[in-house]
């Protein structure tokens, strides 16, 4: 790119940023340096290559949506948390919010995540264990008690029965005396990662996506502002993948669900926006940097070219980062402190949406209050301590950041290719991404793809190539035990009891007659959430809605492979 117009891209970037709104803080270094929102190529100066950088806020957004950064807003503080029933979530809810989170992140245990009720024999001994035990739409009042969903986001992450769960969450918010329309949060129901990665799935794929489809049209018309696909590339990664099949997997799925809104006769100027993305973010430092920009590069540029999106939001990659659980070890789990730090860091510089920070005893157990507030300061710390929040993109133009940033482009654009011939050349009844997405799902594909990353990456552990300190190398330690959240039994219990109460207290009539007419419109074209409300405004369960689409769409079972 030649001077002049790298000159005319920064005063474009110079009137969006004047025009834009900025927090009134201090913008200078801890020396009190004031420091520019962005830096670039020097004045008069060539650089080959630098409509792929660019500038914050402008197309293709590799180095942010917007053209302040965080000097405009900085990133959400939204910790995922859930365990016990919905009353010690709720009060742990209190705590973060209290504590300054800017936002809530549900964690569901998981019978929920499977869709059954606590009282299900496949339930036993994981009530509230590895997150909050919701059997119904009472249970979801009980959780956000006191807490004002239309003032609130709220992140939700659970894919087999989100549709569900979402109405549940609805009714909680109609019973608060919200407006409906007005709500903002994200829920996750990415079911490919399911079948790619988590392996927490309910039917075969064709219903999840009718289920998903017909979310995608209700959100659009009736609650513009939440977004009902987070696609989500956290699990693969932790599944085993590298930063460049985490990125690649995760983009195609969002791909797919383009296409699928696309089968819809949405406008993906419409519902595009309404797709976030969540992402890992591990402990190689640059590597993760460069994956966040390369992700906003690549879906700018197929949503632009590919499926032709025209607005300006309808390009953005919006997403939410996880520090990488993976990388934590029983071993040493102070030194977990540092490991989520740094890769809190890597999702700021690479300029996450909103951030979650892992525990430093997330490999033990469920965090304890005092872990769960060391994992909020270490946000607080990067935002309000280091100066990261005072320039965009600050990395940019770095030699090696940008190698890295279009080396796992390319690496990226040659999976999604792969993923397209899977797909074959017929027709395609959604688009051609999403047949390939099948068809790599029905034939290992992706899993075996993983678990040869992973596989790679165990061998260089255990040769000493890769070290983990406290695992392989410097495993000397004068450190004690922990002190770990333990789940009693009783919350089981409890939950059982508070569950059969309101079973018998409901209209079991009007329970049966809303899960039946919910059944009858699956059997049509029409959109199901309705029917879906009104079953769960009578009260009915979790596992009963799910068990009653399990008779009527039967179950997943993966293959066998060796």
């Amino acid at each position: 790119m030649d001077a002049e117009e790298i000159a005319a891209g920064r005063a474009r970037w110079q009137a969006r940023y004047d025009a834009a709104r900025k927090r009134d803080a201090d913008f200078t270094t801890l020396s009190g340096m004031p420091v520019e929102p962005v830096y670039g190529p020097p004045e008069g100066v060539a650089y080959p290559g630098f409509d792929r950088i660019g500038w914050p806020g402008e197309y293709p957004y590799t180095r942010g949506l917007y053209p302040t950064g965080y000097r405009g807003r900085t990133w959400t503080i939204r910790q995922f948390a859930g365990f016990g029933n919905a009353q010690q979530t709720n009060e742990r809810y209190k705590m973060i919010l209290g504590a300054g989170g800017g936002g809530l992140s549900v964690a569901f245990d998981m019978p929920t995540l499977m869709g059954r009720d606590s009282d299900d024999p496949q339930s036993l001994g994981e009530v509230g264990h590895c997150g909050v035990a919701i059997d119904s739409a009472a249970d979801m009042e009980v959780l956000f008690d006191g807490i004002d969903l239309a003032g609130v986001t709220t992140s939700m992450t659970i894919s087999g029965p989100a549709v569900p769960v979402f109405c549940m969450y609805l009714v909680a918010a109609e019973r608060q005396g919200a407006d409906l329309s007005k709500l903002d949060g994200t829920l996750q129901t990415d079911i490919f990662k399911e079948y790619i990665a988590q392996k927490e799935w309910l039917f075969d794929p064709e219903p999840h996506l009718r289920l998903i489809g017909d979310l995608m049209e209700y959100c659009a018309r009736d609650i513009p502002r939440y977004k009902p696909l987070s696609v989500s590339g956290y699990h693969i990664r932790e599944a085993g993948s590298t930063a460049a099949q985490e990125l690649a997997y995760t983009l195609a799925d969002g791909f797919g669900y383009v296409e699928l809104g696309l089968s819809r006769g949405l406008d993906v100027n419409v519902f595009a926006p309404g797709l976030s993305f969540f992402f890992d973010s591990h402990v190689d430092f640059f590597e993760e940097i460069a994956k966040f920009r390369a992700a906003r590069r690549i879906w700018a540029r197929w949503l632009r070219d590919v499926y032709g999106a025209t607005s300006e939001k309808a390009l953005w990659l919006r997403f939410h980062t996880q520090t990488a659980g993976v990388s934590l070890t029983a071993q040493q789990p102070v030194n977990n402190v540092v490991r989520t730090a740094v890769e809190a860091l890597a999702a700021v510089l690479g300029g996450t949406n909103s951030l979650h920070t892992n525990a430093l005893d997330e490999t033990l157990a469920l965090p304890t209050d005092e872990s769960a507030e060391i994992a909020l300061r270490t946000q607080q710390v990067l935002m309000e301590e280091t100066g990261v929040v005072n320039v965009a993109d600050p990395l940019g133009g770095s030699w090696y950041v940008e190698a890295l940033t279009d080396k796992i482009e390319a690496e990226a654009e040659e999976i999604f290719a792969r993923i397209r011939q899977l797909g074959g050349e017929g027709p395609h009844q959604i688009g051609p991404m999403t047949s390939g997405i099948l068809r790599g799902i029905e034939d290992g594909w992706f899993t075996g793809h993983i678990a040869e990353s992973a596989f790679v990456y165990q061998q260089a552990l255990e040769k000493g190539d890769k070290r983990i300190v406290g695992v392989n190398c410097h495993t000397g330690t004068i450190a004690k035990d922990l002190e770990i959240l333990r789940i009693s039994h009783e919350v089981e219990l409890e939950q059982r009891r508070v569950l059969a109460e309101r079973k018998t207290a409901r209209d079991d009539a009007a329970v049966k007659a809303a899960v039946q007419h919910m059944v009858e419109v699956s059997r049509t074209g029409e959109n199901m959430i309705p029917a879906m409300l009104d079953a769960v405004r009578a009260e009915a369960t979790l596992g009963e809605i799910c068990d009653a689409l399990r008779a009527e769409w039967g179950t997943y079972r993966e293959p066998a492979r060796f």
